[in-house]
């Protein structure tokens, strides 16, 4: 199985990397030996179809990659060493995760032990951080910088997370520390000049990609996008809604215009 797919850009190229972690619906026959039959067919935790609301992307001389397997699988956004990420009560899924974000189980019987992880690490998660790492210092050697992107989305009601809905848009930068502030200002601004509620590092931050790879000292910027899947898809939020991507598109091309702007 191929474990990612790196849209080239069609225009010229700037210093720009989106990553899709959690839009792949793939998974390895061995993995799917183990899981449910709901959780093959119906993996609602998905990033459903980001790969085709930035598919726009290209055009602006941006490089994407998306992961094809899906986040059940391994978890990309994930700490390594399963460190959690928030400590505010939220249920937070694991490194390879054993249950959906409502605490539904996803394994038949026996969950994943620790040499199972390891070899979903070694096999699935270090090739995906290698290729971003790999495709950031090229941006880096060329450009003198670079900005990483990291496109999610989730949906609006997940009462595992919080009871309140989701707002539309969250910029996430781990408090401001995984980017410059002209970018965070640069993304920021945009998000907030449009019709969507948008908030700042709340209630997420930035996962583990954001955090590990944003080192603004080494001129390598990291920002987080989570956004409701309303926004782009139905309002069941099951299938892409052609509209509603169409509306939310131009503010996503303003975001990266400015940061294509941005002078750092």
């Amino acid at each position: 199985m191929k474990l990612y797919s790196v849209i080239e850009p069609t225009a010229t190229k700037v210093p720009i990397l989106i990553s899709s972690p959690h839009s792949g619906t793939e998974f390895p026959k061995e993995v799917a030996a183990m899981l449910t039959d709901d959780a093959i067919t119906n993996p609602d935790d998905t990033d459903w179809f980001i790969d085709k609301l930035y598919s726009f992307a290209s055009e602006m001389g941006i490089t994407m990659i998306t992961a094809n397997y899906n986040r059940w699988v391994i978890d990309l956004n994930r700490d390594p060493d399963s460190k959690p990420l928030y400590d505010d009560g939220r249920v937070i899924t694991g490194l390879v995760p054993t249950t959906d974000f409502n605490g539904n189980p996803l394994y038949k019987d026996a969950t994943p032990d620790e040499a199972e992880i390891q070899r979903r690490v070694e096999a699935y998660y270090k090739p995906y951080h290698r290729k971003v790492a790999a495709l950031l210092e090229d941006l880096k050697e060329e450009f003198g910088y670079a900005i990483l992107f990291d496109a999610h989305s989730i949906r609006q009601m997940v009462p595992g997370i919080q009871k309140a809905p989701f707002p539309e848009l969250i910029l996430g930068d781990n408090d401001e520390t995984s980017a410059a502030p002209q970018v965070i200002q640069a993304a920021l601004s945009a998000l907030e000049a449009s019709d969507y509620e948008v908030t700042h590092n709340f209630p997420f931050k930035g996962g583990y990609i954001t955090r590990s790879f944003g080192k603004p000292s080494q001129n390598i910027h990291a920002l987080q996008l989570e956004m409701a899947k309303v926004n782009y898809m139905n309002e069941s939020e099951t299938a892409y809604s052609e509209e509603n991507a169409e509306a939310l598109q131009p503010t996503l091309q303003k975001v990266f215009s400015n940061l294509i702007a941005t002078k750092l």
